[in-house]
């Protein structure tokens, strides 16, 4: 056995939850795993020019397992020019999420 560590044989400082060693390994391995990881890369997902501009608000989650989204406006004279940006904005978070994600896209003021 050779005496080089791999980052899975580093111990951390202090103990984590189990929500964050999960959401650090879906991390590693890639997976989309809720509504969290959304709003962590909404910048990453939108690209510069929907996410200078607007920001999630609000997710809920429906009982056909998909997702209402809620959008807010950096500035409100934004809001028209997203609401035609909307389906844009649907196609890019369901390839994100490589399914049929979203349900309803609104815009809070």
């Amino acid at each position: 056995m050779s005496n080089q560590r791999n980052k899975f044989d580093q111990r951390l400082s202090r103990p984590q939850t189990l929500a964050g060693a999960m959401g650090g390994l879906l991390k590693i391995f890639g997976i989309r795993a809720s509504d969290s990881d959304l709003i962590a890369r909404w910048s990453e997902i939108m690209g510069p020019e929907i996410s200078s501009i607007a920001t999630i608000a609000a997710i809920k989650k429906t009982r056909n397992n998909k997702f209402n989204i809620s959008i807010r406006p950096t500035n409100p004279a934004f809001t028209l020019q997203l609401s035609y940006m909307s389906e844009e904005i649907k196609e890019r978070i369901n390839k994100y999420f490589g399914r049929d994600a979203i349900e309803k896209i609104t815009f809070r003021k």
